[in-house]
């Protein structure tokens, strides 16, 4: 079975600009019209389950940037 790529979501979060934030939060299928409000929220209080799916997503940092 094949491992499951993380991603450091929290540190992501923590250091990441606004756009790069948006940029994730659209390939885990946030709609557009929420994208602004989550994406100045902290880390922690996003949803578990959109912490979970960002962790989990196997999206790699350097798609990101």
């Amino acid at each position: 079975m094949p491992k499951i790529g993380t991603l450091d979501g929290a540190g992501f979060w923590k250091n990441a600009y606004a756009h790069q934030r948006g940029k994730l939060l659209k390939k885990v299928n946030v709609p557009d019209d929420q994208i602004i409000e989550i994406a100045n929220k902290k880390y922690m209080d996003l949803p578990a389950a959109l912490r979970y799916e960002i962790e989990t997503s196997g999206i790699d940092k350097k798609e990101l940037q």
